[in-house]
C-alpha cells in the first residue's frame, strides 16, 4: 500500500491518502482542506491517478483534521466515517471556527457511519484495523495497517510529542494511557504517522518522547 501524505491549512495538518496503484481504490483520512487550491490538490491527486474513492476516514473532528470532510463527501459520493464520541465536536464546527478566528464554511459535521474499535476496512488486500485512541479528543480513532507497519495517529502522538488535551473532551491520562497500552506496544518499527509533522517510529518514541 501507497501513503501519500498532503500538508495544509494553517495548522499545518497532515491528510493522508492510501492507494495502491493507479486505477485503483483509495481513502482518504483527515481531509482537512480549507482553500479551493486545497480541494483541488486532493481531487487532482485522486482523478489524476484515476483512483476511485472508498473511504472518508476521520482520526477525530477538530475543525483543522475535519473542514474538508463535507465537502469531499459531496464531491465523491462517498460517506464519511469516524468514532461515536466525536459527533458532539462534529457538530460543534462553527464554533471551533469562530475560536481560531477561521473565516471558512464551517457548517455542523454529520458522521454517516461509525467507527470502533476493531473495526477493520480492506484496502489493496491489507487490512486497516481501527483503535480507540481517545485522549486529546473524546472519539479519536488511530488506523493501523499491520502488513505495511504503519499507524495514523491523528493528534494522539507526535514525534517527541503529544497531543494537547485542553480542549474539549481532553484527558491527559487516558492520552498517555493510550499510548502506552495501544501505540508503543506496537512492533517497534512501525511507523507512526501523525497529523501534524513528520513520521517516527515506535522504537524512536519509546527512547526520546519526553512525556511517555
Amino acid at each position: 500500500m501507497k501513503i501519500s501524505r498532503f500538508t495544509m491549512n494553517p495548522f499545518g495538518m497532515n491528510c493522508y491518502i492510501l492507494w495502491s496503484v493507479p486505477g485503483g481504490e483509495c481513502i482518504v483520512v483527515d481531509p482537512g482542506m480549507m482553500l479551493e487550491r486545497e480541494n483541488d490538490m486532493i481531487t487532482s491527486f485522486i482523478d489524476g491517478n484515476n483512483l476511485t474513492l472508498k473511504h472518508i476516514l476521520l482520526t477525530h473532528c477538530h475543525i483543522d483534521h475535519a473542514s474538508g470532510a463535507r465537502w469531499l463527501s459531496q464531491h465523491y459520493g462517498v460517506d464519511i466515517e469516524a468514532g461515536a464520541e466525536e459527533a458532539v465536536i462534529a457538530e460543534n464546527m462553527p464554533i471551533q471556527a469562530q475560536r481560531f478566528g477561521l473565516k471558512i464554511d464551517s457548517s455542523p459535521l454529520v458522521i454517516d457511519k461509525i467507527l470502533s474499535e476493531g473495526d477493520v476496512i480492506t484496502l489493496a488486500g491489507e487490512d486497516i484495523k481501527v483503535l480507540e485512541t481517545p485522549g486529546h479528543s473524546p472519539g479519536s480513532l488511530s488506523f493501523y495497517i499491520a502488513e505495511s507497519a504503519v499507524i495514523l495517529t491523528g493528534d494522539v502522538i507526535f514525534q517527541s510529542s503529544i497531543g494537547r488535551t485542553d480542549l474539549l473532551g481532553g484527558s491527559f491520562s487516558q492520552l498517555i494511557d493510550v499510548i502506552k497500552t495501544k501505540i508503543l506496544t506496537l512492533p517497534a518499527d512501525t511507523v507512526i504517522a501523525p497529523g501534524h509533522g513528520d513520521t517516527t517510529t515506535v522504537a524512536d518514541e519509546k527512547i526520546y518522547n519526553p512525556y511517555i
